[in-house]
């Protein structure tokens, strides 16, 4: 009895996940369950000019991103920061920063983590 009860339960969850993703793609969500809410622009933003010379680029691998929408939202974070541009990679996972001044690693994380994404890891 037990195992028809947890199979009714299984089947109830599964059956609201296919009909929730099969709404979403009919009304046109590119990317369901990405925190831009599917409503991913695609468009890119202007590049963001430093007010001095490059001294230094920093790779940041990041994980969590799905579409064009999650991909803006961390390079805006990032381009937010005073002495940083920043370019994201969606299909490689990465953004790549570069700094006009000294830039704590921690203050880079911080702002990709402010969207909802994971820094793996930072390399200069």
């Amino acid at each position: 009895m037990e195992n028809v009860i947890a199979l009714a339960v299984l089947a109830v969850l599964v059956g609201g996940a296919v009909a929730y993703l099969i709404r979403a793609k009919r009304s046109g969500v590119k990317c369901v369950g990405c925190p831009a809410g599917g409503s991913c622009s695609g468009g890119k933003g202007k590049k963001k000019k430093l007010s001095g010379p490059v001294i230094g680029k920093k790779t940041l691998s990041i994980s969590g991103m799905h579409c064009a929408g999650c991909a803006q939202s961390v390079t805006d974070s990032l381009n937010g920061i005073d002495g940083v541009s920043a370019r994201v990679d969606l299909d490689k996972g990465r953004a790549v920063v570069s700094m006009d001044r000294r830039i704590e690693d921690a203050v880079l994380i911080r702002a990709v983590e402010k969207e909802g994404f994971r820094v793996e890891s930072v390399r200069a």
